[in-house]
């Protein structure tokens, strides 16, 4: 299915948001499982196929008005068939890989306005015994529908921002390549919201191995004998989010001075990583070169006289514009033996603070309004204080 031809058509999109089982194959329209009823008085489904009028990548008025369909010829519930819409009833090759058992026609003053009009007519036609017999029978069933290989990054279509009328928006997100340095719990989630995005690429960087603690901390929910398979982090989330997004590659290795360079091709570098001298060579070599970047980082400490944690997210961004503030709010210094580092499961925290830097992200790119540009924020979790400062 041709995704971008549906969303620069309103017509075909409302009927995909509708939830109708809508493809396009070799310039036709195809809308699947509609409800009928057939000559032995059942109800089974069929499939509508309408030829696409276009005008380059627009879709126009439909001509002619006849539709085809696939299947037996719909009835009534008695069992005649509805001659009203009749046209022929014999084998056709609509194309190669279409073949319709019949054609309707059923032509209003005027003719239809556009494939929307059309399809849903002709299936209000057809279904309309099926919904006598059963009334919650519909063909608008919400079903999943793949995309083509080369038709975008997900595997099938971004519904989602086309129901809240935000596609528009979205296509800001459309960075040709952004980088995850460091696949832990934060790291993790920042690829869980960066999946659902029209990216083009998401190159993930950690050599570690995904093990029994790191499931307690991350997105989905690893299985007993995935974790006894000890893949690599990047491994085991490339393939967990490869079955929705496409450019997803994975890099097991540590980002040192030999391959810091890979990162100076990408739009945008989240680093999800530990402190120590890595870091340090990542960001000098990233502002050196104008790479924008966010850096997350969580710190705990347990308070033992109460049982009780304290917690803060840190969201720090560099931009071109604005990176003075990186050095005193981004610390180089070797990871200690604070209670993070022994790996305290705080799943919520490495959501919150991924969903924090994801969301500024989608400030940098626009999506988001953003009116104090603000480079560092925190969230402490003793005071409920969420900050905005280094404001641009």
């Amino acid at each position: 299915m041709s995704s971008a031809l549906i969303s620069r058509n309103p017509d075909l999109q409302r009927l995909l948001l509708e939830g109708y089982e809508v493809e396009i194959r070799s310039n036709h329209l195809l809308v699947h499982n509609v409800p009928y009823v057939n000559q032995r008085r059942e109800l089974v489904k069929g499939t509508l196929v309408s030829n696409l009028s276009l005008a380059g990548d627009r879709t126009i008025k439909p001509e002619p008005h006849v539709a085809y369909f696939t299947g037996d010829h719909p009835c009534n519930i008695d069992g005649k068939e509805i001659v009203q819409i009749k046209h022929t009833s014999q084998p056709a090759n609509l194309a190669t890989d279409i073949v319709v058992q019949h054609s309707f026609s059923n032509k209003p003053p005027g003719g239809y306005a556009d494939y929307y009009e059309k399809m849903t007519r002709y299936i209000e036609i057809i279904s309309a015994p099926a919904k006598a017999l059963q009334p919650a029978v519909t063909a608008c069933t919400y079903k999943a529908v793949a995309c083509a290989v080369d038709d975008g990054v997900f595997n099938y279509m971004d519904t989602a921002s086309g129901r809240a009328g935000i596609t528009a928006v979205s296509a800001k997100l459309a960075m040709r390549r952004v980088a995850i340095v460091g696949l832990g719990g934060t790291g993790s989630y920042v690829l869980d919201f960066l999946a659902k995005t029209p990216v083009r690429e998401i190159h993930l960087y950690d050599y570690d191995v995904f093990l029994q603690h790191n499931a307690f901390r991350a997105p989905s929910a690893a299985s007993l004998e995935e974790l006894q398979a000890q893949p690599t982090k990047v491994a085991y989330h490339q393939a967990k989010y490869a079955k929705m997004h496409r450019g997803i590659h994975a890099h097991p290795v540590k980002v040192g001075a030999d391959n810091v360079a890979e990162l100076l091709g990408c739009e945008f570098v989240f680093l999800c990583m530990d402190s120590g001298p890595a870091k340090k060579l990542i960001v000098e070599t990233l502002q050196a070169n104008k790479v924008p970047f966010i850096d997350a980082g969580i710190g705990t400490e347990l308070l033992e006289d109460k049982l009780e944690l304290w917690a803060i997210c840190r969201v720090t961004t560099s931009t071109p514009s604005k990176n003075d503030h990186v050095p005193r709010r981004v610390s180089f210094a070797e990871a200690g033996d604070d209670d993070y580092e022994r790996n305290i499961q705080i799943a919520e925290l490495n959501a919150l603070c991924a969903a924090m830097a994801v969301i500024k992200w989608k400030k940098f790119c626009g999506f988001y309004q953003d009116l104090e540009g603000e480079h560092d924020s925190t969230y402490s979790t003793n005071i409920q204080m969420l900050t905005a400062e280094d404001c641009a």
